[in-house]
Order: structure tokens, then C-alpha cells, then sequence
């Protein structure tokens, strides 16, 4: 198994539906053309804001082989098969290694929890396993788990028990743990951030991979943020930060839940993903005009509606 450290964006996709909520796959090769056209490197597919937990064993392996197989060379697929259910955690691991995906990626069960760091790299040790030759990584999201540990620990534990452990996406805000975990195993682990209010704060860490929902729509302004800091313009990166915080927060309060104001201003900056599923409520079309007027303040569209990404 080879494994390099990831640099840069890498999408957290949306799971294209219809209007009535059938998967739909023929979109997803145009869509991983579109990310890569706009400079991102990867998707990590069926994860939160891929609504994989709300989609059938079968829906997330259809997704997943369109993903791998409609992908531009070069760029990353990283599977989410994280489940409440280690048996369809494990056959959605052999089948994303089937496919080619580049990675793995498991978050903890969600209903009953595992017990501490011992008790959640049983569970990853035995969904890693079912793709022996797969990199795969510990999909760290404690506000939607409830699996709260330190993930450098797990790391320390992890690393001897899981021959593919590549690393973690960082899904949260204690930047002291993302810090350790940069650094455990001589800074051997692959570590994507998740938190796209927060990334210039990761990068000065160290982070050089980070995985993100805004990615999808406004992925020019976090690609201007991280070449600002690398040349040393801090302050002009730390506006481009607070800029993609009013951004998010611009979104998140035009809907009761921030996932559905995100899949909108998709729709409306090219490319049409469908509603969301239950228990989410997709936006209205009132909600939509708000959505579509954050977009226009922060000039990801113009005044004709036409994307500016």
C-alpha cells in the first residue's frame, strides 16, 4: 500500500437526487469534471454532506463506483463507509477497495458508541481489514457521532493494530488535538481538516489537506486564502477567512439545517444536485432567493445568476 500526504481541497460532495429522491449517478462524472476544473483534488463521497447515512448499501456502492470511475486522473476518491452496522461498514470497505477508491474512510458508530480510544480501533481495526490493501482513514466528527476522544491517542493505539491507517479527517475545533496528530508518528499520518471556518488556523499548524462542503461552491476563495498565507500575506489571509465565515453563516441561516442551503447554492451556482432526503427539508423557494442573494454578495454570482467560481 502507497499512501502521500493529500495537498490542497478536496470536496465533500453532494449525492445527486431527483425530484422525487432517486439516486442520480449520471450526474457524478460531470460533476468530478467540474471540481477538478476548478482546481479541487479529490471528493470524499458519502460522507455528511453527502447524506451517506441516509442512503442504501446499494445507493453508496453506486456512488462510489461512478466516483472512482468518472474521476480525471489524479484525482483523489476518498469513500466514507462509515454505518451503525460493522457487516455493512465492512462490505461497503471491500467494495470501494474493488473499485480502485484511493481511500477509506470510517467514522465511528453513531448509536452505540464504542468505548474510548480501545473500544472505537476495534471497530476501525475490523472495517480496515475488509480492504487489506486500501488506505483508510478515521473519519472524526464528534458533533454529528457523539465519539468524543482524543484522536492523537487513537493514532498512538491505532497505528500497530491497523497496517492501512493513513490518517484521520479532522472533523472539529480542538486544534491542540489536530496539532498532536500532526505530529504523532513523526508526522507520518495524512491529516485532511474538515472545518472550512478554520482552515487558515489549520494550515499554520501544518495541515495541507483539508475536506470541505464550501469547496464545492466557492472553491476559489479558500484557494486564494491558502496562496495568501503561503506567501506571507497573513492579514490579507485572514480576511479571505472571516470573508468564508460570513459566507457559511450567510447560508446556514436561510434554512432551519445548513446542509440543504448548501445543496441550493450548488443548484445555483451550476450544478443542479436535487432536493435532500428525510429528515432534512429541502430548501423553498424562498429560502432558494435568500441562498441565491448570499451568492451574489460574496460574488460567487453575478447579477445575471451566471457562477463567478
Amino acid at each position: 500500500m502507497e499512501n502521500s500526504a493529500t495537498e490542497g481541497l478536496v470536496a465533500a460532495p453532494f449525492t445527486p437526487l431527483s425530484a422525487d429522491g432517486r439516486l442520480r449517478a449520471e450526474l457524478i462524472g460531470p460533476y468530478a469534471a467540474h471540481l477538478a476544473g476548478a482546481g479541487v483534488v479529490g471528493a470524499f463521497v458519502s460522507g455528511t454532506t453527502g447524506e451517506g447515512v441516509s442512503l442504501t448499501v446499494a445507493e453508496r456502492q453506486q456512488v462510489a463506483e461512478h466516483w472512482v470511475h468518472g474521476a480525471p486522473p489524479g484525482f483523489r476518491v476518498f469513500v466514507h463507509v462509515g454505518t451503525a452496522s460493522l457487516a455493512d461498514s465492512r462490505a461497503l470497505a471491500a467494495h470501494a477497495a474493488g473499485c480502485g477508491a484511493h481511500g477509506i474512510a470510517c467514522m465511528a458508530p453513531f448509536f452505540f458508541r464504542p468505548v474510548g480510544v480501545t473500544g472505537l480501533v476495534e471497530w476501525c481495526a475490523a472495517v480496515a481489514a475488509a480492504a487489506p490493501h486500501t488506505p483508510f482513514y478515521y473519519y472524526h466528527i464528534p458533533s454529528m457521532t457523539g465519539v468524543q476522544v482524543s484522536v492523537a491517542e487513537f493514532l498512538d493505539e491505532a497505528g500497530p493494530r491497523i497496517p492501512t491507517l493513513a490518517g484521520v479527517k479532522f472533523t472539529h475545533d480542538d486544534l491542540d488535538d489536530l496539532s498532536r496528530c500532526l505530529e504523532a508518528a513523526g508526522g507520518r499520518y495524512d491529516i485532511l481538516f474538515g472545518r472550512d471556518e478554520r482552515l487558515v488556523e489549520a494550515h499554520r499548524l501544518g495541515v495541507r489537506g483539508a475536506v470541505g462542503s464550501t469547496y464545492n461552491f466557492a472553491p476559489r476563495l479558500f484557494r486564494d486564502m491558502i496562496a495568501a498565507e503561503e506567501r506571507g500575506e497573513h492579514d490579507a489571509a485572514d480576511r479571505l477567512q472571516a470573508d468564508a465565515v460570513r459566507l457559511i453563516e450567510g447560508l446556514a441561516a436561510c434554512c432551519a439545517q445548513p446542509l440543504p442551503a448548501f445543496k441550493q447554492a450548488m443548484a445555483i451556482v451550476g450544478l443542479e444536485c436535487g432536493p435532500v432526503r428525510p429528515p432534512l427539508v429541502t430548501a423553498t423557494a424562498e429560502q432558494g432567493a435568500r441562498i441565491a442573494a448570499v451568492l451574489a454578495a460574496h460574488g460567487l454570482t453575478g447579477s445575471d445568476g451566471v457562477s463567478r467560481w
